[in-house]
Order: structure tokens, then sequence, then C-alpha cells
């Protein structure tokens, strides 16, 4: 007698914890890791940035970046024919992408100031980056130094730049411009020693997309002020700023969250502040948003 046929059980559905699929404000699917995690609002991301404006100003190292971005999206709006910027003089007023991507291999683990006074230094000793290609590796240690993990950032640099000559015959990323988020992260996730936190850096300043670069300030502000859940690891915590805070107000928000984690010995948990620069724990605006989590 022939048995009887069982039916194959369909999958279970994913569980409320799984990550869910959504698309982004910028249009893009991406990972929704916290769906049932509603912060931040757009209104508290926009409170926020009034609050940290008010304290700190607009942080000068970044006004170029802003002022790019602003005249960038004005001339897309203004045109369909899409000019770059360029000055007086006929010279394109951004910085280069191969600059910006550099710049920030050489900012990871360091100051602000000894990132920029390693990138001088690199510049100074190889002007254009066919020498830099061109030079020993412990040539490109020794310029870099003063930034610190000289070994590791100079075989970094060597590596993305050979990868320009193999793949597209010249030293220039320009082409990055042309491309979508998702094109641009894919493209640069194939470069050894490049994370999500450099290449999401590249899109918001570089790139001027609308991104949000979790650094180590930045998460530890969000989680200070119960924007994530407490088992919220940076890549998630990227995932979900990047879905809760609206487009248009990321750039500001970014650079400002990032300034006030640098000089509130509060939100970034050291007990020296920068320079007699440290914002005082009672004067922190961001205590009343800490409460409501």
């Amino acid at each position: 007698m022939r048995g009887t046929r069982k039916r194959k059980q369909p999958h279970p559905q994913s569980s409320a914890k799984s990550q869910k699929t959504a698309v982004d404000r910028g249009g893009a699917a991406s990972q929704v890791p916290f769906p049932d995690h509603p912060r931040p609002t757009p209104e508290e991301c926009a409170s926020v940035r009034d609050d940290l404006l008010s304290l700190h100003g607009f942080p000068q190292e970044f006004i170029k970046y802003r002022d790019q971005r602003l005249k960038t999206k004005s001339l897309l709006k203004s045109s369909t024919n899409f000019e770059p910027l360029i000055d007086e003089e006929g010279v394109d007023e951004r910085e280069s992408v191969l600059d910006g991507l550099v710049k920030t291999i050489l900012s990871q683990n360091t100051t602000e100031h000894n990132s920029e006074k390693a990138f001088a230094s690199l510049k100074n000793a190889f002007p254009t980056w066919k020498e830099v290609l061109e030079a020993e590796t412990k040539c490109i240690e020794d310029a870099i130094r003063c930034g610190g993990l000289a070994p590791t950032k100079s075989s970094c640099i060597k590596n993305l730049l050979s990868f320009l000559i193999e793949r597209k015959g010249n030293l220039c990323m320009e082409y990055l411009r042309e491309l979508s988020v998702e094109e641009v992260k894919a493209e640069l996730s194939r470069l050894k020693g490049i994370g999500p936190k450099t290449v999401s850096c590249v899109l918001m300043f570089n790139l001027q997309h609308d991104d949000f670069p979790v650094d180590t300030h930045v998460f530890q502000i969000a989680k200070t002020m119960g924007w994530v859940p407490p088992i919220a690891d940076v890549k998630t915590t990227y995932l979900h700023l990047n879905q809760r805070i609206p487009s248009e107000l990321k750039f500001d928000l970014n650079c400002l969250l990032y300034t006030h984690g640098k000089i509130c010995r509060r939100c970034s948990n050291r007990k020296v502040g920068m320079e007699n620069k440290e914002v005082e724990v009672g004067n922190c605006p961001l205590l009343a948003y800490s409460r409501l989590s």
C-alpha cells in the first residue's frame, strides 16, 4: 500500500526581531534593524540640530563642504544640464574625490589635527598621486607617520592607487559622482582597508549624497539619547539612523553631533575635554533628550 505523501510545510514567517528591508529616505533599499524603535523622530532631529547650532554655531571645518552641497543642490534644481562648480579662473571648486578619500583614510584612529598634518606632509613630499604610487612604501610611511598607523594607512593608499590604475587606467575617482549611493558602496567595498564609515564620509562630504556616517562620537551620543536600543552596534546604528533622520537634516546634524561629541565630556564619556573647550555637563542641551529614553 502506497504511503500517504506528506505536504511540505511552508517556511515560517520571520520573527518580529528579524531585520526588515525598506526604502530609505534617499530611495535606496536597505535594512531596518530596529523597525519598532520610534526614535529619533523628524521633529526631534530638527530640534537637536537647532539646539546644537545655537550652542556651537556651524563648525568652521565643514563650512566649505556645506557651501558645496548648497551650490550643487541649487544648480541641480535650476538646470537639467548640470555643470561642475567652476570658479572665476576656471578651476573646479570641489575637493577631488580621491583627495577626500585619502584624507578620510588618514583620519582613522587619530585626531583631526594629526590627520590634516599627515595629508599636508604627504602632498608636500609627493605633489601628485602618480608620485605617491611610484614611491617606496617606507617613504609614504615616513610622510604620514604623524597621523598614526602609518604602515596600515600607507598600504591602504597604495592599494587604492593601484586599483585605480588597474581598473580605470588613471588616478582619478570623479567617476563616482555619476554613480548611485549603492553603486558607490559596491565600488569602494572592493578596496581593502576602506570600511563603511569611510565610504559614508565620502558619500556625504565629497559626493553630496544625503548619508549619515556613524563614528565613535555619533555612536556614543545616539546610544546616550536613546536613538538606538542598548543592543545596537555601529553597523546597526548606521542603518537605523539613515532610515530615521530626514535627508535634509543629515549633513548639518551629523557635523554638529560630531563636533559636540568631541568637546562634551558627558556625551563622549571622557574625563577631560579638549583644550579647555569642553561643554559643562549641566549646559549640555542633549540632557533633555536623554531623559526621553
